[in-house]
């Protein structure tokens, strides 16, 4: 069976990420692979399939800033740095915030924060809104392999029944930047 997701199927989409499954969809600049934040076995499906460390920690893709509250402390920043991070979003910048101690370590890794982003690409808002929250977001692409920029590249990279959600990149040819909400340091540019 084919479980390629028309555009038009996010419905779908969500339906298998409540049976804890892994998907493919597009973002900014390459397709993403994602799974439910909440479901460890979800995560775990995910790191063994691009034979990913836990300790590495992941990146939260969400609709709105609302939906990453649950995840991140939220409290730990300042209005200016607020700014700083709301001025950048939504868009294509992946800020690292002080994780909630409710946050589980399948998210955090070895850290005491997590990477999110609020992202406009059009496609990944809307499944996120239908979710009801964030995704976990890491570029899809087998380890050693390049990241995919159409659902084509994913099928043949992860196999033709894979999930994916079609639809277009958002055209950027970097993966998102990646800074501190506290510092404002870069630790990968854009």
């Amino acid at each position: 069976m084919k479980n390629s997701l028309p555009s038009t199927s996010v419905s779908h989409a969500v339906e298998v990420l409540k049976k804890e499954e892994v998907i493919a969809y597009p973002t900014e600049a390459v397709f993403g692979v994602g799974c439910d934040p909440d479901s460890e076995a979800a995560v775990n499906r995910l790191l063994a399939l691009k034979q990913r460390p836990v300790e590495k920690g992941l990146i939260l893709i969400a609709a709105s800033y609302e939906q990453l509250k649950p995840y991140i402390d939220d409290s730990a920043l300042t209005p200016e740095q607020r700014d700083t991070v709301f001025a950048a979003w939504p868009g294509p910048v992946t800020f690292v915030f002080p994780a909630k101690p409710s946050t589980p370590r399948w998210l955090t890794g070895r850290f005491d924060s997590l990477a999110v982003r609020v992202t406009n690409h059009p496609l990944v808002v809307e499944l996120c809104e239908a979710f009801g929250k964030p995704l976990v977001s890491t570029s899809a692409n087998l380890t050693g392999l390049p990241p995919c920029r159409t659902s084509q590249e994913v099928l043949a990279q992860f196999g033709d029944d894979f999930p994916v959600l079609i639809g277009e990149t958002g055209g950027r040819t970097n993966p998102s930047e990646i800074r501190d909400a506290l510092t404002g340091e870069s630790f990968r540019q854009g």
